[in-house]
C-alpha cells in the first residue's frame, strides 16, 4: 500500500562547497549557495551542482530532507525567533512531512507542474546536527536539533525536484502533525 501526503517544498539548497568545516569559532566559509526553484537530481549521485554530488563517501546520503516544522519547534524550545532554514545546510526543506518513520523505505516526491516530476529516494539515516548549528543559528540549537535534524537519502531515480506544492508517497503511514517532533512517544503499558 502507498500513502500520499500533500506537502510543500519550501527551499532547495545547492552549494558547490562546504561552508562548515574546521572550528565553528573561526566562522563559516563564504561559499556560493543557491536557493533554487528547481534542481536536477541524478540517481545514485545526488543534486547536480551540490557539494555531495557524485562523492563516493556520500552516495547513500547525497540528498538531505528537513522538516520546516522541526526548525520552528527548535526555535521555540531555545527561545529564538525565526531561524533561517538555509543555515542548516539541508538540501530540501519540506512542510507537512513527518520524516523519521521513513528511514529504510523508498519514498517518492512528486512536484512541478501537475506534479508530473517524480524523484524516488531511500532515506538511510538521520542527518545528525553538528556544533556549527549553535554558531550559525543560535545557542542551544545543536542540542535541540538532535533526533530531528532531517534525513540523509540516496536518490534512486533521476529527474527534477521543484519548489512549491508537492506530494510525498510513502509505504508507511505518517502523521503530518508530528513533522516537528524528534521521535514517536513511548507507548503506555
Amino acid at each position: 500500500m502507498t500513502y500520499s501526503y500533500p506537502i510543500e517544498v519550501l527551499h532547495l539548497l545547492v552549494s558547490p562547497e562546504h561552508a562548515y568545516f574546521g572550528r565553528p569559532k573561526e566562522g563559516a566559509a563564504d561559499v556560493p549557495t543557491t536557493d533554487a526553484d528547481r534542481v536536477e537530481v541524478v540517481a545514485h549521485k545526488g543534486i547536480v551542482g551540490d557539494r555531495f554530488f557524485g562523492r563516493a563517501a556520500h552516495m547513500d546520503a547525497a540528498v538531505t530532507l528537513f522538516a520546516a516544522e522541526s526548525l520552528e519547534a527548535i526555535a521555540d524550545e531555545v527561545g529564538l525567533g525565526t531561524l533561517d532554514p538555509l543555515l542548516t545546510r539541508r538540501n530540501v526543506i519540506l512542510r507537512g512531512a513527518e520524516l523519521m518513520p521513513l528511514i529504510g523505505s523508498e519514498i517518492t516526491i512528486r512536484s512541478g507542474p501537475d506534479l508530473a516530476d517524480a524523484i524516488t529516494l531511500r532515506p538511510g539515516r538521520h542527518a545528525a546536527p553538528c556544533a556549527w548549528m549553535d554558531r550559525m543559528l543560535g545557542p542551544g540549537v545543536h542540542h535541540a536539533m538532535r533526533g530531528r535534524g532531517g534525513l540523509r537519502c540516496m536518490p534512486l531515480t533521476s529527474g527534477f525536484l521543484h519548489r512549491g506544492p508537492a506530494v510525498l508517497e510513502s509505504p508507511v503511514e505518517l502523521d503530518p502533525a508530528r513533522a516537528g517532533l524528534p521521535k514517536l512517544p513511548k507507548r503506555l503499558p
